[in-house]
């Protein structure tokens, strides 16, 4: 088994990759062919595993790259624009018989709509991932596995092969749109090391109204459940071990990715062998300070400037 310390990535990226259409303004669309003006527009690397990705290299951490896109200008785009972030993309699969994935969002400051053309996303599947590239790797990340179809039976059988190469293993479900919140995931939250949903995430899959009685049920099957609170912060289970974190104060411009980027921030932490409590801070600053800008990667930090608010906060 290959050490640690000669392993070409810290992290391996797994999920959905699509290009974001961010329409900012405080409008709300209206049909019958009624035209509104918005303040701003942008088109930026979307999807909740790209983000993290981008997250992630932001914050220094080696990152490979797995996913599936269409050989088209957005798919191109979105293997340039991860290239630029120093992410490895020869993991990535341009498909030319599908088209690349797409989330329109409307933006409203702390508050989103979405829309998404799965395309790509929902179209990789489990030997579109070449196993040899897991010994290369400290720890894999799996994004948005409610919108992977294809990929979603396998899913156990990733996990369960990246534990026999020694890989640390992280998920973040993200929203199931049929509202299902299964979909054999228990299977795989058995192989999880660290699970990463919001609130409500949280108590749907738990099948639970409150916060603390999910986190309890969830952590009796995952070592250490994360869970993203928003502008209230965060708490982590470990065991029987809580622990809790307030948001930090920022001039939220766009939240899209905000969760992403929190996830990013904690993998680091746990990466580098970070206290529970100082983890989960930092990945409430790296969540806060993605939201100064528009898009998921536009404001992430560095883990100096993360670092820094951390040592004033």
């Amino acid at each position: 088994m290959t050490s640690h310390e000669s392993r070409q990535w810290d992290v391996l990226v797994v999920g959905d990759l699509n290009a974001d259409l961010i329409l900012a303004g405080e409008v709300t669309p209206q049909f019958g062919q009624v035209e509104k003006l918005i303040d701003d527009a942008t088109l930026t690397i979307g999807g909740s595993a790209g983000i993290f990705a981008c997250g992630a290299a932001r914050l220094g951490l080696r990152v490979g790259f797995v996913g599936k896109v269409g050989a088209d200008g957005f798919g191109r785009w979105m293997i340039e624009a991860l290239s630029e972030r120093g992410i490895d993309t020869s993991g990535i699969v341009m498909d030319p018989a599908i088209k690349t994935g797409l989330t329109v969002i409307l933006s409203r400051g702390n508050d989103r709509a979405l829309l998404t053309y799965s395309g790509s996303i929902a179209a990789l599947r489990f030997d579109d991932i070449d196993l040899r590239l897991l010994p290369q790797t400290r720890h894999l990340h799996l994004g948005s596995y409610f919108l992977l179809d294809a990929l979603r039976p396998d899913v156990p059988a990733l996990f369960e092969a990246a534990h026999a190469q020694g890989v640390t293993v992280s998920l973040d479900t993200n929203y199931d749109p049929l509202e299902q919140w299964n979909g054999g995931l228990s299977a795989a939250l058995d192989h999880v090391d660290v699970f990463l949903p919001n609130e409500t995430e949280l108590c749907a899959i738990a099948g639970l109204t409150d916060v603390e009685s999910a986190l309890a049920a969830l952590s009796t099957q995952t070592p250490l459940v994360v869970v993203k609170r928003g502008a209230a912060g965060a708490m982590a289970r470990q065991g029987d071990r809580i622990i809790c974190a307030g948001s930090v104060p920022v001039n939220a411009i766009d939240s899209t990715g905000a969760g992403d980027s929190f996830d990013a921030g904690f993998v680091s932490g746990y990466l580098a062998g970070w206290p529970l409590e100082r983890t989960l801070r930092l990945a409430c600053a790296c969540g806060a300070l993605s939201t100064r800008a528009a898009g998921g990667t536009g404001a992430q930090p560095t883990l100096a400037e993360a670092e820094a608010v951390l040592s004033d906060w």
